[in-house]
């Protein structure tokens, strides 16, 4: 067998004329296509319900970006028993057979990467980099789960024992319950959903309900790779009633999630409580929220450490579980990293994805909006409004970059998770403190360091307690294979997304010998 090595996608530069009108033709052929619905699909059935979950543009709340049917709890139950049908089969199929579905989809959305980026600029208001990072990190996690199954196939030395064969082979889970978020509305569903299903287990795949269009996208793209029926059951609907059922399920052997940490906790909670019938313990992995440091030390790069601050702390409108929301400024180059970043934060523009390329579009829905405006709020009374960007008038959820000075470290916006555009920037009074503040709240997912001293760095690999640090860059944009992803404490389960262990989380060991 020859393939190529695996390497990253390459992203395109939309300031060139080429990849920009690749752009502007994408969003206007999805634009053709909004409003339309999508069944849900359990083995070959597609399935029309009375429920309808209707997706619209964060940016344009008045344009409808698509529906689909919703499920109920009894629908739960038909996609769990007939992905636990289908794995009787699916689990047989060789490995490498198996990856190679995951190649061919891979080439699709090559192909088609333009088209999906534009579906993310609507549904999410991705701006068009971040859209494209995104379908291109999809395409990365299929090519990379793909020939790591090819890695972990068949069988696996162990220690040679007289008069005996002995064998180690890694065997699939069973029925596996996706559930992604909508902040990476395709790299994060792609990748739960194929790593589930390349180690040969079968998947129910609730997307979010803000997002819901994007995954059926996603699971035609399957289906033209002819993935077989029943391999992946798409099934949006309500996360309470029908998460649970879905969660609660006997037939269920594993939960992937990624989301917040009160919905983690609670998958946590359902998961390990053994329903009548359930022949085993649930197996989790769940990927939940941050409150991710961005440390400027003394001395250091000022001009790298206010562009990746506010690259880190604004990008996708600081909606990502890796955002940099806390700036801890050694006091030393305090304030002037301070008036620099303002500076730069200033000068961010907002706008609607599809219709133009801002720095920021608008953030999920009316809910997000209200909640981080009401953190601003709060922060004023807990620091000091030092800058805010400019919005655009209408309907969009838009909020503003926003940075608030002179924050307490044991301040609600120092600790809390706001996922949205708000920067709270802290004084540190040497290396020791920066430390100390940026390891004192209860998660643990990413951290950037930027500093200019050797002996601090080396301190910072040891004590700085983060499942993805990066030194002098910001603290965003793991690629896959390169920054396996995934957190301590309350981030959850430190899975390493688009690492050498993720696949294993998916399989089980099966030690098998036979005595001449």
């Amino acid at each position: 067998m020859s393939l190529m090595p695996y390497r990253p996608e390459p992203y395109v530069d939309f300031s060139q004329p080429g990849p920009a009108a690749a752009m502007k033709a994408a969003l206007d052929k999805v634009r053709g296509e909004l409003g339309r619905h999508y069944p849900l699909w359990i083995g070959a059935d597609p399935i029309t319900t009375d429920g309808r979950i209707v997706s619209v543009n964060p940016a344009k709340p008045s344009e409808v970006v698509g529906e689909t049917s919703k499920a109920d709890v009894a629908l739960a139950d038909r996609a769990i028993r007939t992905a636990a049908e289908a794995f009787k089969t699916w689990s047989r199929v060789a490995p490498e057979e198996r990856a190679r579905y995951l190649l061919r989809a891979a080439a699709i959305l090559r192909r088609r990467i333009y088209e999906f980026s534009a579906w993310m600029c609507f549904e999410v208001s991705k701006n068009w980099i971040e859209a494209y990072a995104d379908a291109c990190e999809a395409i990365d996690f299929m090519e990379f789960y793909a020939r790591e199954m090819m890695r972990l196939g068949g069988s696996h030395p162990v220690v040679p024992w007289p008069g005996e064969e002995a064998e180690l082979r890694y065997i699939a889970l069973g029925v596996g319950v996706v559930i992604p978020p909508w902040n990476f509305p395709l790299a994060i569903t792609v990748g739960m959903t194929t790593a589930a299903i390349v180690t040969g287990n079968t998947v129910v795949l609730k997307p979010a309900s803000t997002s819901p269009i994007i995954a059926a996208k996603f699971f035609e793209l399957l289906q033209e790779a002819s993935l077989p029926p029943g391999v992946v059951n798409f099934l949006p609907g309500p996360g309470g009633s029908m998460g649970d059922a879905l969660v609660q399920h006997p037939l269920t052997r594993f939960i992937s999630f990624t989301g917040s940490k009160e919905v983690g906790m609670r998958i946590f909670e359902l998961a390990a409580k053994v329903q009548p019938g359930q022949k085993w313990l649930k197996r989790t992995v769940l990927e939940m929220g941050g409150k991710d440091a961005t440390c400027v030390d003394f001395p250091c790069d000022v001009d790298l450490a206010v562009r990746e601050a506010v690259a880190g702390a604004f990008g996708f409108q600081g909606q990502k579980c890796s955002a940099g929301s806390r700036l801890i400024v050694h006091q030393r180059v305090y304030d002037e990293v301070l008036e620099r970043v303002c500076e730069a934060t200033r000068k961010l523009t907002t706008g609607i994805p599809s219709e133009t390329n801002p720095n920021m579009g608008a953030v999920i829905d009316d809910k997000s909006q209200r909640k981080i405006l009401e953190y601003i709020e709060i922060g004023k009374t807990e620091g000091r409004l030092a800058v805010q960007s400019e919005i655009p008038a209408g309907d969009g959820y838009f909020v503003p970059a926003t940075v608030i000075a002179d924050v307490d470290p044991d301040a609600r916006i120092a600790q809390e998770e706001i996922f949205g555009p708000v920067l709270a920037v802290i004084k540190a009074r040497d290396f020791d403190e920066i430390l100390r503040i940026a390891n004192g709240t209860e998660y643990g997912l990413t951290g950037a360091l930027i500093s200019n001293e050797r002996t601090h760095i080396e301190r910072a690999r040891h004590e700085f307690h983060v499942g993805n640090l990066y030194f002098n860059r910001k603290c965003t944009g793991a690629l896959v294979g390169v920054q396996p992803f995934g957190g301590f404490n309350m981030s959850g389960t430190d899975s390493k997304a688009g690492g050498q262990d993720y696949l294993q989380l998916f399989l089980q060991g099966k030690s098998i010998t036979e005595r001449w």
